[in-house]
């Protein structure tokens, strides 16, 4: 049962956002008001309030992160989904339902992290729906990802990238969906500390320019895609043109698109002929 229908709502609702403005929230009610939602009793609120002011991201304080109109499930030490990526997930959405009539698409959600993309996709796709597949190399990562992708849905593997999947995709997949992390390195320690001492390392870190995973993703890409396959990658407004080239380079054919309304950017890339 919530605590939003407590006789002492509005006293809790007035403790927590007083605690989380403390802490400076600049969404105190907003925080206190999902937080109420969540929490079974004022001990657990105090708990979730407190973990909150310590400065854990508010979806791993109430376990799950809204992406594509889901409940995604989002544990302490996972990278949590950025709403800007919901612009990727309809992207692969997209191309996924654009499969002939009758056949049944392969779709890969590489660097899965919570498996929020996967999940997205496998609510989206229409029946017959789509063989998917989701690995991320990091095991909370896993755990989490098969959470929000039960076995009935798709299978989540762990591994580094195209390791983790099974031989059986190779040369098959038509949508692979990689949210490879592509922060520079120099520029982790500028992220929000919700970030940097929360979300795992592994997440963030793209290496000296940010694009040391999509290098390696790209370079793999013709060789799992099936004919006609397409990689979707979202990457940064001002890295765009340097990934753009890195496809190019890898035997894809790229093309870049934005969102201006979700500050968003995604490079999509088809084997070339």
């Amino acid at each position: 049962m919530s605590l939003l229908a407590s006789p002492r709502k509005h006293s809790l609702r007035s403790a927590a956002v007083g605690r989380l403005r403390e802490t400076g929230s600049v969404f105190a009610e907003d925080e206190a008001d999902l937080l109420l939602a969540t929490a079974a009793t004022p001990a657990a609120l105090d708990a979730m309030v407190e973990r909150r002011a310590a400065g854990l991201p508010l979806e791993q304080v109430l376990g799950w992160a809204e992406f594509c109109g889901l409940r995604v499930a989002v544990a302490p030490g996972v990278f949590v989904p950025r709403r800007r990526t919901e612009f990727l997930a309809a992207r692969a959405v997209a191309l996924a339902t654009a499969v002939p009539p009758g056949a049944r698409a392969v779709v890969v959600d590489l660097c899965c992290g919570s498996g929020a993309v996967g999940a997205a996709l496998a609510a989206a796709v229409p029946a017959p729906g789509a063989e998917l597949h989701a690995a991320d190399i990091d095991p909370a990562a896993v755990r989490c990802a098969r959470r929000n992708i039960p076995a009935t849905v798709g299978h989540v593997h762990q591994g580094d990238l195209y390791e983790a999947l099974p031989d059986t995709v190779r040369g098959r997949i038509d949508v692979l969906v990689a949210n490879v992390p592509y922060v520079p390195t120099d520029e982790v320690g500028l992220l929000p500390p919700e970030a940097r001492e929360h979300e795992p390392l592994v997440a963030l870190d793209g290496g000296a320019d940010g694009l040391d995973i999509l290098r390696r993703v790209t370079a793999g890409a013709p060789r799992w895609l099936a004919p006609g396959g397409h990689l979707l990658v979202e990457t940064s407004a001002r890295q765009a043109a340097a990934a753009a080239e890195v496809f190019h380079r890898s035997g894809l054919v790229p093309r870049v698109v934005t969102s201006e309304e979700q500050h968003a950017t995604v490079v999509i890339g088809t084997p070339a002929a």
